[in-house]
C-alpha cells in the first residue's frame, strides 16, 4: 500500500484533492507536510479551558481550512464542528467532539509521517 491508498483508507478523498491541485501528486505531498506542521503547531489539548475558547477556536478554525484544503475529511468535519461548538458556547460538547476526532487525526498523520 502506498500514501495515497492508505489516507484513502482513513477517509481522505485524495481525488478530489488532486483535482484541486491540478493532479499534481509531488505539489499535494508537500501540502501534507504542511498539513502536519499546522496540527502540531495548532494543536489543541482535550483540556482547553472552556472559560476562554477564543484561542482554541483560532486554532480549530486554522486546522479545519487545511483539513478541508486537502480533502482531509474525517479532519475537517470534526474541526468544523468543533468551531460551530465553540461558537455557539459549547465548549464541553466541542471537547467530546474533539476526543472522538484526535485518535484519526493521529492516524493520518502516523501515515503522512510513514511516507515522507
Amino acid at each position: 500500500m502506498d500514501l495515497f491508498q492508505e489516507l484513502k483508507t482513513l477517509g481522505v478523498d485524495i481525488d478530489e484533492a488532486l483535482v484541486r491541485l491540478g493532479n499534481n501528486e509531488n505539489l499535494y505531498k508537500r501540502l501534507l507536510g504542511t498539513f502536519t506542521k499546522t496540527i502540531k503547531s495548532y494543536y489543541i489539548n482535550p483540556d482547553f479551558d472552556c472559560n476562554n475558547c477564543t484561542d482554541t477556536a483560532e486554532k480549530a478554525h486554522a486546522i479545519k481550512g487545511v483539513a478541508g484544503n486537502l480533502s482531509i475529511t474525517p479532519v475537517y468535519e470534526g474541526y468544523t464542528q468543533i468551531v460551530n461548538l465553540l461558537r455557539s458556547n459549547q465548549p464541553e460538547q466541542a471537547k467530546e467532539v474533539l476526543n472522538k476526532i484526535l485518535p484519526i487525526q493521529n492516524k493520518i498523520i502516523s501515515c503522512i509521517e510513514k511516507y515522507m
